[in-house]
């Protein structure tokens, strides 16, 4: 007997459940409660639809390596094993390449 995988699995569980019941276990999406996983750190997460214009994020940017390089196609900084070939403007990586 051919066994069809892609049908969905029956248990004798099904059908014997509520909808209320279902529903209880399903989270609420539009509520508006905050799930807060780490209170000791309350600024680790963002409000939906709050104005973060007046923000000021501290964020520290370091120089290219000697073993890095930026490729003319996509832009990304990569290491030197990743040059496929040095073109008109600069070198390629490997990915952009394919």
């Amino acid at each position: 007997m051919a066994t069809d995988y892609d049908a969905p699995r029956k248990t004798e569980d099904d059908g014997n459940e509520s909808i209320e019941a279902l529903k209880a276990r399903v989270p609420d999406t539009m509520s508006g409660s905050v799930d807060v996983e780490d209170a000791d750190n309350p600024s680790s997460f963002d409000l939906p639809g709050a104005d973060l214009s007046n923000v000021e994020l501290d964020v520290v940017v370091l120089p290219a390596q000697d073993d890095e390089f930026t490729c003319m196609n996509c832009f990304l900084v990569k290491h030197r094993s990743q040059i496929d070939h040095e073109g008109a403007n600069g070198p390629i990586c490997k990915d952009c390449a394919a």
